[in-house]
């Protein structure tokens, strides 16, 4: 038998279930990418505020390439925190209105290494949790609980059954895939009648909700019942990297015990740089989140009118459920056909049977080309019974 043999077999066995998936290489970022030729309308980027091509974080990231160099070139506790990672983590907290904050090489890495930091005994997830929760979970050991997606009635039977033992509240602010909002107000009740730790992905809100662009924590007032508020700089901050804003003691526990934060080289100084300028343009342009969650209920408000199922969605992003894996391909390669690039989401990444094509929108895109992606989408629903006529 061929060494290699059960590599095929999995990978087979993907393929007829239409879960097969395969990297493809684009020539640009943006509202619009360039594919063979053809310009295509981008609605598969988190980069929801157009940040990732904005001058300012483009020079601010320049300028600490040719002051800094290339890379950090050690691990943070050797000799790899430059005066840049402190300027970025005190803004940061600043930013997310905490003590403290500590920056990670990505969103993946800030969660696997707070969730190991803290290692609990019993960890409360929502079921959607993202990967990187999850996987953080198994590896701090604790005894993982999930409980059903924002209902907080069955988190509080789970948490009376160990009521004297060390516990984490793990959520997300807005979920990636459905676009849904936690009920944040009721889950810092909880972790407060609990005495447990409440930590927060706030991933896809950062950069989007509340004053600035702080984050549904902040625009709900809870930083003083949440006490880890995760952030990436790779979405609507539009680079790369992750964070955790915290009290001190947390950081500092993190800094000690975060292995994800320990044993990798530093966050090279463009990229720090370009984070810099994104809290610059926030801070100067208060209303780009505002702007885009506007813009976003329109768009769905169309979609939900035609019939969609779009979930319970609040935010930028928008899944338009499809079901079948196969199909929710080949609407997604119905819709590139037309110039629409939208992502076809399928197992595991959300559950069985829920596959969907996920809009992120974005503030490239206008008004004329949501309308226009409204009436395509609607043609490839029509056409596959989707929606009736």
């Amino acid at each position: 038998m061929n060494h290699e043999q059960w590599i095929e077999e999995i990978l087979g066995a993907a393929r007829v279930q239409g879960l097969e998936r395969h990297l493809r290489a684009f020539p640009n970022v943006g509202g619009h990418v360039e594919i063979d030729g053809r310009s295509l309308l981008n609605f598969a980027s988190n980069d929801y505020l157009g940040l990732a091509t904005h001058p300012h974080v483009v020079a601010a990231s320049q300028k600490a390439l040719l002051s800094h160099g290339a890379g950090a070139a050690a691990s943070r506790l050797v000799s790899g925190t430059l005066c840049l990672h402190e300027d970025l983590e005190e803004r940061l907290a600043e930013f997310k209105g905490y003590p403290s904050a500590l920056a990670f090489g990505s969103g993946y890495m800030a969660n696997v290494g707070v969730l190991t930091a803290l290692a609990p005994d019993h960890v409360f997830a929502d079921r959607l949790s993202h990967a990187s929760l999850i996987d953080g979970i198994v590896l701090s050991r604790a005894r993982l609980h999930r409980f059903r997606h924002n209902d907080v009635e069955h988190l509080e039977r789970l948490l009376s059954k160990y009521p004297s033992e060390r516990g984490v509240i793990v959520v997300e602010s807005v979920y990636s895939m459905d676009g849904d909002i936690a009920p944040l107000v009721e889950l810092a009740e909880l972790a407060q009648r609990y005495g447990v730790t409440l930590m927060v992905d706030e991933a896809h809100s950062t950069g989007i909700m509340g004053e600035q662009g702080r984050g549904l924590v902040s625009q709900l007032g809870l930083e003083d019942q949440v006490h880890v508020s995760m952030g990436t700089m790779s979405k609507a901050l539009g680079g790369y990297g992750g964070f955790i804003a915290c009290s001190a003691r947390i950081r500092n526990l993190c800094v000690n015990r975060a292995r994800a934060f320990i044993y990798t080289t530093a966050m090279p100084p463009s990229v720090a740089g370009a984070a810099l300028g994104a809290l610059d343009v926030l801070r100067d342009e208060p209303e780009l989140g505002t702007t885009l969650l506007k813009r976003c209920a329109r768009f769905r408000e169309a979609l939900r009118a035609l019939g969609f199922d779009t979930m319970q969605t609040e935010t930028q992003i928008v899944p338009v459920v499809v079901g079948a894996n196969e199909a929710a391909l080949d609407m997604a390669r119905a819709m590139a056909a037309e110039g629409i690039l939208v992502a076809a989401i399928r197992p595991p990444t959300v559950p069985a049977g829920m596959a969907r094509l996920r809009f992120s929108v974005t503030l490239t895109h206008s008004d004329e080309d949501l309308d226009r992606t409204v009436d395509v989408l609607a043609n490839v629903g029509r056409k596959h019974g989707l929606i009736s006529s």
